[in-house]
């Protein structure tokens, strides 16, 4: 069991924002911080793993937000690591919908469907935005509502997929539009490696730092005005001046860690008001290709009566040639249903939508591989997704600090929630606000100091030395910060 010995800031959480939150702290002289992560890795919702000889994404996958005026920092991460990606192109999806007998539909009535699912959300977004401003359950009450097959597949890449038409994604507008499949044996999650070398202790491309703490599944978390006390499940227990939790917005609305005191009102009811997105990607691998590739065909779409039916498909014969995977994506309801059943039911149903596809003679996978976000404890969901309303102010809500309680994720990114780039900036952002409280506690305590010495300075009965410089020479012993904010030395020990 670990001693409860006290440090500066606990993180909770080694994902992205994790990481990147504690990567600050230490270039700016906080070493002493204690990182625990529930699960027996780094990187959260950014995990690799093996699969058909390859390594695959089964969580964030894109780097998105590429090619426009201002540098995406994890593109700038990606490029600093050499990391292996592949561009991908959405614009030619909408031409390779497939109907249920096997047909393509012409690309004029494709073109056409599509142009009315735009417009039709467009307009749906105005009416919400004027008339229903914090009612977005008016949403589903306006007209133009997909029916047909077609209609169903093309709204479910348009909302399901963020599609920039519809609305002004701030990830676009600030990065570009062009998005790239991380495609790299060592994994997307090389980069928060490469983030975390710098600052703990690694040995042969592992983290060997005894302050990231593994397998440590945080269950209760006590704040009070002197500090924190965090507890594991293991048992264990952990003293801090401040807790930054990178827990995700499904973790916070679930009843993984209590908090004592329970957190305010006005701030579990805007974790509440965030809607959390399941993205699961089932990967299927096949002895052999049966499906067009080359130029404008890395992705297709099955149109069925059931909106989400394994509509999204990808082939990954662009990031591993010869690989032999298709990916199709499923999301929200179809995700948890999918999660919920057999993987072996999973492949049935994607086999008999690949066979109408593409016909009855197509070869069995030999292969499935099937990620359960939503029944993961530790992550319950893939990512935030906050309506499209014009009152930001529950985002504010999620972010804003209570007491010595930090919040940092992708779900406190005002503008990239849902990225991966929203998470490691969120850390940053958090970082900084913490930096900035420490900074003025300490002020406020040195400002204290003035009250302590005059009774010191009278008591020595002499006053060769005046108040502001008995001061000054305080402030010129310099004592470490690091034993002021651990609790090991007080600002009085430090006078006498």
């Amino acid at each position: 069991m670990d001693s409860p010995s006290r440090s500066s800031v606990i993180i909770i959480g080694a994902g992205v924002s994790g990481i990147s939150a504690a990567r600050l702290l230490a270039e700016n002289g906080i070493e002493d911080v204690v990182i625990l992560e529930a699960s027996d890795r780094i990187g959260g919702r950014i995990r690799k793993e093996s699969f058909g000889g390859v390594s695959i994404e089964l969580g964030a996958g894109w780097i998105a937000g590429v090619g426009g005026k201002e540098s995406n920092p994890v593109w700038e991460l990606a490029s600093q690591s050499s990391l292996r990606t592949c561009f991908s192109d959405y614009s030619n999806a909408r031409f390779n919908i497939y109907d249920k007998s096997g047909k393509i539909f012409p690309s004029g009535i494709a073109a056409d469907s599509y142009k009315k699912a735009v417009d039709s959300a467009i307009q749906k977004l105005k009416r919400l935005d004027q008339n229903c401003f914090n009612d977005v359950t008016k949403l589903t009450e306006l007209p133009c509502s997909p029916k047909t097959p077609i209609e169903l597949a093309i709204d479910f890449i348009l909302h399901d997929f963020e599609m920039a038409e519809v609305e002004p994604i701030s990830t676009y507008v600030d990065f570009g539009e062009r998005e790239f499949l991380v495609a790299d044996e060592r994994g997307y999650e090389f980069l928060l490696y490469k983030m975390a070398e710098s600052f703990l202790f690694t040995s042969e491309g592992k983290i060997v730092d005894s302050r990231l703490k593994l397998n440590k599944v945080v269950r209760e978390l006590q704040h009070s005005r002197n500090g924190v006390t965090v507890k594991t499940e293991d048992g264990c227990v952990y003293e801090a001046n401040y807790v930054i939790l990178s827990a995700s917005i499904g973790v916070l609305q679930s009843d993984l860690i209590s908090f004592k005191p329970p957190l305010p009102r006005w701030k579990t009811d805007a974790i509440e008001q965030c809607d959390v997105m399941v993205y699961t990607k089932i990967f299927l691998k096949f002895p052999c290709n049966f499906w067009p590739c080359g130029p404008g065909k890395e992705f297709f779409i099955y149109a069925h009566e059931r909106r989400g039916y394994y509509t999204f498909w990808q082939h990954m014969e662009n990031a591993y040639p010869g690989s032999n995977i298709l990916v199709v994506t499923l999301t929200n309801g179809e995700s948890k249903r999918v999660e919920a059943q057999s993987d072996k039911e999973t492949l049935k149903e994607a086999m008999e939508v690949l066979r109408n596809m593409f016909g009855p003679n197509i070869p069995n996978a030999t292969d499935i591989l099937v990620p359960r976000w939503w029944n993961n404890r530790f992550q319950r969901g893939s990512y935030s997704n906050y309506p499209i309303i014009s009152n930001y102010q529950p985002i504010q809500n999620i972010k804003a600090p209570v007491g010595r309680i930090f919040f940092t994720g992708e779900h406190t990114s005002e503008r990239f929630n849902g990225y991966v780039h929203g998470g490691y900036l969120a850390g940053i952002d958090t970082s900084k606000a913490l930096l900035e409280e420490i900074r003025k506690e300490l002020e406020i305590s040195s400002e204290s100091q003035t009250f302590l010495l005059e009774p010191l300075l009278a008591l020595t009965g002499s006053l060769t030395l005046t108040q502001t410089e008995a001061v000054s020479n305080l402030h010129k012993c310099e004592i470490p910060t690091q034993l002021y904010l651990s609790g090991k030395l007080s600002i009085p020990e430090a006078i006498l």
